[in-house]
């Protein structure tokens, strides 16, 4: 395990240095040359003989080639993000002029914190541009500004969601592990207790991660996390001491909270509660819900996601529909949808 948590450190995508076995992660391009690299092991005891589940593993891989991320055709995760930046910046003046009311712009300004984290997301995986090709500085891009409103720098969020794939629902390697509740109220209200001075979760964790991997990739995050809470707070300070305390909170304050609160919940607690699971088919569960597809971000079909980060999440509904039956036959649970 040693080689594999140095590179993952290092800011290495999960892809390169996953251990061989069986099981196939595909994150590669659609252009006819995709690239096939292997992941973890597929868990042993599941009743199949090695044939079937290599079979089953073939027929789960064609599926998931269909959904690929297409840089050309992920661009418009570029456009939304940017734009939806500029907007949330040209509220602070237009608010403090008084040319557009505050609170349409705070519905908005919380929309844009709570969704933000989905394009950074698919930067993350390299899915808006690979590296070196011509769209890996869009990728690049997209994933620094969308969670500025965040606080929550790429650098950091990058290393930290490849540990929480690496190391899914183990109670020490998994920094998201701490977001674990018994029901959804409770984990509702542990997004906010996770972020208190002192608490055990949510970035406070993340740090003692970072310190504990110690690389100059993990120290980099930590400069970068400082240099973002630093510069963020002292605008929000110097809004507030020249009389602009509302806009301060309802434009940066409140919307970064409760998008925090909204991401940590339905990206975090929900698709992987109980989190008793640490097998590639039993590491997330299908779950519905009476918010809707959009609503949970795309949540519900999050399974895909960790058997094939490749596949952007405006598709994993439809690659979940398709690899059903297969699924099914791995001995996933997928009676709720």
């Amino acid at each position: 395990m040693d080689r594999p948590l140095d590179e993952l450190a290092r800011g290495q995508a999960l892809e390169d240095f996953a251990p061989a076995g069986e099981a196939g992660l595909i994150e590669g391009r659609v252009d006819g040359g995709a690239s096939e690299r292997t992941a973890f092991p597929l868990p042993r005891g599941d009743g199949l003989d090695k044939h079937t589940r290599v079979l089953l593993l073939k027929e789960e891989q064609a599926v998931a080639r269909k959904y690929l991320a297409d840089p050309a055709k992920m661009r418009v995760y570029t456009v939304v993000t940017l734009s939806c930046f500029a907007l949330w910046l040209a509220f602070f003046p237009l608010t403090m002029l008084d040319i557009v009311p505050i609170w349409p712009c705070f519905i908005a300004a919380t929309v844009f914190a709570a969704v933000g984290y989905v394009p950074s997301h698919e930067a993350m995986h390299h899915n808006i541009g690979r590296p070196g090709t011509k769209y890996h500085f869009w990728n690049e891009l997209v994933g620094e500004v969308a969670t500025i409103i965040l606080i929550f720098p790429f650098s950091m969020a990058r290393l930290m969601h490849m540990h929480h794939h690496y190391h899914c629902n183990h109670p020490e390697n998994d920094p998201d592990y701490t977001d674990g509740a018994s029901n959804w109220f409770t984990a509702w209200i542990k997004t906010w207790l996770n972020r208190q001075p002192g608490a055990d979760g949510s970035i406070h964790h993340y740090k003692r991660v970072l310190e504990r991997i110690g690389t100059p990739a993990a120290r980099k995050a930590l400069r970068d996390t400082m240099i973002l809470q630093l510069g963020s707070m002292s605008f929000m300070f110097a809004l507030c001491w020249s009389g602009y305390a509302f806009e301060a909170a309802f434009l940066f304050w409140l919307p970064r909270h409760i998008g925090l609160s909204y991401i940590r919940y339905w990206l975090s607690w929900a698709p992987h509660h109980p989190r008793d699971g640490l097998g590639r088919y039993t590491n997330t569960r299908v779950f519905r819900t009476w918010v809707g597809h959009y609503l949970s971000l795309g949540m519900q079909y999050h399974i895909v996601h960790h058997l094939y980060p490749g596949i952007p999440n405006h598709a994993t509904k439809y690659a979940y529909h398709e690899m059903k039956p297969i699924l099914e036959k791995r001995g996933v649970d997928c009676s709720a949808l």
